[in-house]
């Protein structure tokens, strides 16, 4: 199994990246269940670009660096914003179905939302199912190229590294992947490995994201020797449905930005008492207020309210979340929609250059296993997808045109499980997996405590120990894997959240409530040093 390009991860980022890559490369991409199984698939918002004269990049870069609460690097927003257009140009070329508005001379246009943190429409979707539209058609494209293997129901276990080999230099040779379907692991060796993952947001108790979302790129480039950047960032999605058959469902920004208000269980409104731009202030703000609320109140959840919009306005503008509420008897042209906050986008990540390039050659992240700058210390809406396309077709550019000097991918050592033998022991890794996400939501959640971080980091190294002695004895299985890098990425978490004594965008702690001054700095951890470096 030898590759010019490994890609590990079939979502926006990957699949870009696949496509702007020439077909006479060989190439994989890798997925751990079905290849379109990923958070691309369920993002609802949509893409947001400068599309109209009334708006404009300066603007775009404003409205993200306001987001970012002073973390934001300027010249990412401004590299990333624009090439916003670009990119959707290139994805309607590609027959994307984004939703369009008959002007009245007669001529279309693409309807464009409005979204909290943003000053002007500027989110291209398709309807409320943006990622679908999205990922389904790079799907189908991708599957189409005869250059390109799909290795579907396959998890990576580790990337292959000098480091891991016990060799000197530092270079990525490819990745050891578990089959899933055959329970084998397999070397697959590669000129470049990009990891193109996701994010970690699994490892809270309650999140919007699949089952997949367990960062395992950001865990197997940590252990490579790569550094990463502002872990104690999660974004935490202020409206996901409340509903005790519902799972991961949540409720899309667009909402809000159409006139959604927000509503305590007696019907008032609460959202102008925490900011003057009410229910379109960024996500960080909406989540704490209703965090806020309801342990002020003790409910169970708060209301999110647009049934005073035309009915027919509802269902046209937001489909799948009007029929997906109706499956649970709520009828949001008549009532409103039952929600809570939950863990929703990782902002942090492996640090990474212009390109996607990593610390390590040959080794690149894109997509929300990385950390580029752009979101600073909370992600403006809409600017996920955009960078997954802008970070996809720069790695491709970077990669294409440092492949020459690369040697052929030659066989690596296959990975040797002679020594350890099939669990029976299972209810250890469902055990810590449920420990791990519970006390990371009470204690590494929307509002902190030192003390509480303290707790955290005592419990997550005693499960890692445990975790490293059963790896080290049993067959690796999908379970166990993604444990093992929940673990990682949780330590990384908690050690960048002590490390931030102040309360910035996503990160709130009650023993340091102001925002520091300064416009502050990175938080970047280092394998090779074992306190953060805050440059």
């Amino acid at each position: 199994m030898n590759y010019d390009v490994l890609i590990i991860g079939t979502g926006a980022a990957g699949l870009t990246l696949a496509l702007r890559l020439p077909d006479t490369l060989r190439i994989a991409v890798v997925s751990k269940g079905p290849m379109n199984e990923g958070s691309s698939l369920y993002a609802q918002g949509g893409i947001s670009a400068v599309l109209e004269e009334t708006d404009s990049v300066d603007s775009h870069v404003a409205d993200t660096l306001d987001a970012g609460a002073g973390l934001s690097d300027p010249e990412t927003a401004r590299f990333v914003t624009e090439r916003a257009a670009d990119c959707i140009h290139w994805l309607i070329n590609l027959q994307v179905p984004f939703s369009t508005l008959q002007k009245s001379d007669g001529t279309t246009t693409l309807h464009l939302h409005q979204e909290g943190g943003h000053s002007h429409r500027r989110i291209v979707h398709a309807a409320d199912a943006t990622g679908r539209a999205v990922e389904t058609t790079l799907e189908g494209l991708v599957r189409a190229r005869r250059n390109i293997q799909v290795l579907e129901h396959h998890v990576a276990v580790d990337l292959i590294t000098d480091r891991l080999l016990g060799a000197s230099g530092s270079r990525c040779y490819g990745a050891y992947l578990l089959d899933r379907k055959g329970d084998r692991v397999h070397a697959v060796s590669a000129r470049k490995t990009v990891l193109a993952t996701g994010g970690a947001s699994k490892v809270y108790l309650y999140t919007s994201n699949p089952d997949g979302a367990t960062g395992d790129g950001i865990a197997m480039a940590w252990r490579a020797g790569c550094r990463v950047a502002n872990m104690e960032f999660n974004q935490f999605h202020p409206t996901c449905l409340y509903h005790p058959r519902a799972k991961s469902f949540l409720i899309s920004e667009a909402v809000r930005g159409e006139g959604g208000i927000l509503r305590l269980p007696d019907g008032a409104r609460f959202m102008d008492r925490f900011d003057p731009r009410g229910e379109l202030a960024p996500r960080d703000i909406v989540a704490r207020a209703i965090d806020h609320e309801m342990k002020r109140l003790g409910a169970d959840c708060l209301y999110l309210d647009i049934s005073h919009r035309d009915p027919d306005f509802i269902r046209e503008h937001f489909p799948t979340i009007h029929q997906r509420c109706l499956e649970y008897g709520i009828d949001i042209t008549r009532e409103a929609i039952p929600v809570v906050p939950a863990a929703h986008y990782t902002c942090g990540g492996v640090v990474v250059d212009r390109h996607g390039h990593t610390d390590i050659p040959g080794l690149y992240a894109i997509g929300e296993c990385s950390y580029t700058g752009l979101h600073g210390a909370n992600r403006l809406a809409s600017n996920s997808l955009l960078e997954c396309l802008v970070y996809g077709i720069s790695a491709a550019e970077h990669i294409i045109s440092s492949l020459d000097p690369v040697p052929t991918p030659q066989a690596v050592p296959p990975w040797d499980d002679s020594r350890v033998t099939d669990s029976d022991e299972q209810v250890v890794v469902s055990h810590n997996w449920d420990e791990l996400r519970r006390f990371m939501w009470d204690y590494v959640g929307i509002v902190r405590t030192s003390k509480r971080l303290e707790r955290a980091l005592r419990r997550v190294a005693l499960l890692q120990t445990e975790i490293h002695d059963y790896y080290g004895n049993f067959r690796v299985h999908s379970d166990l894997i993604e444990l093992r890098n929940l673990a990682v990425v949780a330590e990384l978490m908690i050690r960048c959240a002590q490390a931030r004594r102040e309360s910035r965008g996503l990160h709130y702690s009650l023993d340091y409530p102001e925002q520091r001054e300064s416009d502050g700095s990175p938080t970047i951890l280092s394998p090779s040093q074992t306190d953060p470096v805050l440059p």
